[in-house]
């Protein structure tokens, strides 16, 4: 396929291994950067290959090279970026969760179906092929008939400048790691052919900002007789991304489905039978860079478009009304 064209939103921690790493390998071309500072802009563009450093995010969206924006600027500047670069006619590649609010979702899709543009909100772990065989082992019958899904996200957080903790900007725990929980009992519901719904949550906030939920725990109903149950937090002694299903047969766990280049095992048990599986031999970023551009040279589906941001959208907002924090506050671009 012709190689995607891409102009990149800030000099982000994320970027280099979400897009920078996989497009070397795929061979899409880092097209244009900016920053709000300029000299990190440009150290940024010599460190990982980006063809040019311009004055603002304005002149990426605008530039005529660019086809693509990724967008993985701060939660809360993900939609009004988003939007204004469909509105230029540029596909987007937005990290997530790409909307504060299921409102802002909803004028996400709304400008998406205006536009044509094209929108992928950045799930990397659907794409890989350890969430694939998740998925089919709770609808196969291999455990049985599934019965609970249990899901832990989280890492310590100790950064207290991170905007992570900023509620301004849309931090929280749950927006940052409990929206992979979400879209995975979201996935994992759909599948069953059922309707997901929050049916109960509760927050720790954080010290500084009662507003903000270090950590938020929810149950949730997946489909009839299926419960599903989460925790995201940023205070756990070490990262934990844990997937695990129970059937009425057995049970199978992903020891790491959200980071599976760092673990791609899944234990299946049945009984006094266990057995592991390893699926995956790439990074989900890989898998998901060239999804997105099959999408955008072939027309190929997806599973996280901006119909899909927004149905994620209104279940995370679910979650925090359950629990009794305000919703994230909307940006407004000046």
């Amino acid at each position: 396929m012709e190689p995607l064209r891409i102009g990149i939103l800030g000099a982000s921690r994320i970027a280099p291994n979400a897009l920078f790493a996989p497009a070397s390998s795929t061979g899409d071309s880092l097209v244009a950067v900016a920053a709000r500072d300029h000299e990190k802009a440009e150290t940024y563009a010599a460190t990982h290959g980006i063809s040019r450093v311009l004055e603002d995010y304005r002149a990426v969206i605008d530039d005529p090279e660019v086809e693509v924006i990724y967008n993985p600027l701060a939660n809360g500047l993900h939609a009004p970026w988003n939007i204004e670069a469909m509105k230029a006619g540029k596909h987007v590649l937005s990290e997530k969760p790409s909307a504060s609010t299921a409102a802002e979702a909803q004028r996400v899709r709304d400008v998406q179906a205006d536009t044509g543009a094209l929108f992928m909100e950045a799930f990397h772990y659907r794409y890989h092929p350890v969430m694939d065989r998740m998925v089919e082992l709770a609808t196969s019958g291999e455990i049985g008939t599934l019965t609970h899904v249990d899901i832990v996200m989280g890492f310590p957080l100790t950064r207290p400048e991170d905007p992570r903790w900023n509620f301004e900007v849309a931090g929280g725990s749950l927006m940052d790691v409990g929206c992979y929980a979400v879209h995975a009992l979201r996935t994992l519901s759909s599948a069953l052919g059922g309707t997901i719904a929050v049916t109960e949550a509760s927050a720790l906030p954080h010290e500084a900002d009662n507003r903000v939920d270090a950590e938020l725990t929810a149950d949730l109903a997946l489909s009839d007789g299926v419960t599903g149950h989460f925790h995201s937090s940023f205070l756990l002694p070490a990262m934990t991304f844990t997937l695990l299903l129970e059937g009425s047969d057995g049970s199978a766990f992903a020891h790491n489905f959200c980071q599976p280049a760092l673990d791609n095992r899944i234990t299946i048990t049945r009984g006094d039978d266990v057995s592991i599986e390893e699926h995956g031999d790439r990074s989900s970023y890989t898998y998901q860079l060239e999804a997105f551009a099959r999408h955008v040279r072939e027309g190929a589906s997806i599973h996280s478009n901006a119909e899909d941001a927004l149905a994620q959208a209104i279940v995370m907002d679910a979650c925090y009304e359950a629990a009794g924090l305000p919703l994230r506050p909307e940006t407004t671009l000046s």
